[in-house]
């Protein structure tokens, strides 16, 4: 699975999502090919090259053309909690088998 994690500045925030991300699917027991962070206009640009998209929910309106594209775009509260991250993927998506 190829993911993107996508903030403000593509830096601090974002960095600190993606390894919250890669613990998440980790404990999930998802396979993550390829995981990398970037900025919210390099994100929106490059989102339909990746599986998921992960970004704080006030930018999730920011990704709706990867969306209608098939792209699972998902928005988190808490971007330093891998909990909140479970939780989402398990409800918004089909990734976890029950």
């Amino acid at each position: 699975m190829k993911i993107l994690v996508a903030c403000a500045n593509g830096s601090g925030t974002s960095l600190m999502l993606m390894k919250s991300v890669e613990k998440a699917f980790k404990q999930l027991g998802i396979k993550i090919t390829s995981i990398g962070h970037t900025n919210i206009a390099e994100g929106t640009s490059t989102a339909t090259q990746y599986d998921v998209v992960f970004t704080p929910l006030n930018f999730l309106n920011m990704f709706e053309t990867a969306k209608k594209r098939g792209v699972t775009v998902l928005g988190v509260k808490n971007v330093m909690s891998d909990k909140e991250i479970m939780e989402t993927v398990q409800r918004e998506t089909e990734f976890v088998k029950a």
